[in-house]
């Protein structure tokens, strides 16, 4: 069920599709499969999500191919698979459809590296990847563990809630800086491992062990209000004092090595070219494909 429009813009340094299929029998190291999921129908503050793809991939054109703190040229192989055919308003239609798609990008062989969207399109994703034994990398302002919202069970505000019900290993949580007091006490008595914003400003070193310390499989969705709205203005729902740029860069740097079974970038609702948000964005994402 891979939908695809013909004449997309894809995202900067991906290869051709028309050669996956042997480079896929043939390649040992990971390939990845990136799609857009271009839904915001959940959103309840700044919509624009469903327009995150389309920019992500425009601003990925203003990077080189080299990363300078890394001193690497990009060597990952990863395919712009195009976009998810989304149903707007409905997130159950949505999710039946990304959940199926991702399903066969995994079936295919691919490593599935998605764009949202509002931050609801994580749960499809890690539905169909089965997470029951991996480590769950939470970067976002926000803790997303109510168990409803505006009444809703579905929500980018209940998606991390949603996330572990599908019993993940663990899940460890960056850059918290608002919560419900209910969000508060589920996360307490679930242990779940949590380093707010003040933590990586002034506990750094902490934080980087916890990501270091991560071993087997582990899934990664990064909201991007997970930045301060200094650098990313243009998300569903801003949150001031959060994450710098480089502060970010060397969090998602610590994941070298580690088993990622998927990777989503979620909540940028930019709607003009050049907007910093989808700038920061492109960046995690080729941030991540450098380690590879």
């Amino acid at each position: 069920m891979l939908f695809y429009a013909d004449k997309a813009l894809k995202f900067a340094f991906s290869k051709d599709l028309e050669t996956a299929g042997e480079t896929i029998l043939n390649n040992q190291e990971k390939v990845f499969g990136l799609l857009g999921v271009p839904f915001d129908s959940t959103s309840t503050y700044q919509s624009g999500a469903r327009f995150g793809p389309l920019l992500l991939r425009e601003s990925s054109y203003n990077f080189e191919n080299y990363h300078l703190y890394l001193d690497k040229v990009l060597e990952a192989t990863f395919y712009d698979m195009g976009d998810v055919q989304t149903v707007p308003g409905n997130f159950h239609k949505t999710c039946k459809q990304v959940e199926f798609t991702v399903k066969e990008i995994i079936e295919k062989g691919y490593t599935p590296l998605v764009m949202g969207g509002d931050h609801s399109i994580s749960y499809p994703i890690t539905r169909a990847i089965d997470i029951h034994n991996a480590t769950v990398i939470h970067f976002d302002a926000h803790t997303d563990f109510r168990d409803e919202y505006a009444g809703e069970k579905y929500s980018h505000a209940t998606v991390m809630r949603r996330i572990w019900e599908l019993n993940p290993r663990e899940i460890i949580q960056i850059g918290i800086r608002s919560s419900s007091s209910e969000e508060v006490k589920f996360a307490r008595d679930e242990d779940i491992v949590q380093f707010t914003a003040r933590d990586v400003k002034n506990e750094m070193k902490n934080v980087l062990k916890a990501v270091e310390g991560v071993e087997g499989p582990v899934y990664v969705t990064v909201d991007l209000d997970v930045l301060d709205p200094a650098y990313a203005p243009s998300v569903g729902t801003p949150a001031p004092g959060g994450l710098d740029p480089l502060e970010l860069e060397t969090l998602i740097l610590k994941l070298k090595n580690k088993d990622v079974i998927g990777f989503d970038v979620a909540e940028v609702s930019s709607s003009s070219v050049g907007d910093i948000t989808s700038i920061n964005a492109a960046k995690v994402i080729l941030d991540f494909l450098f380690l590879q």
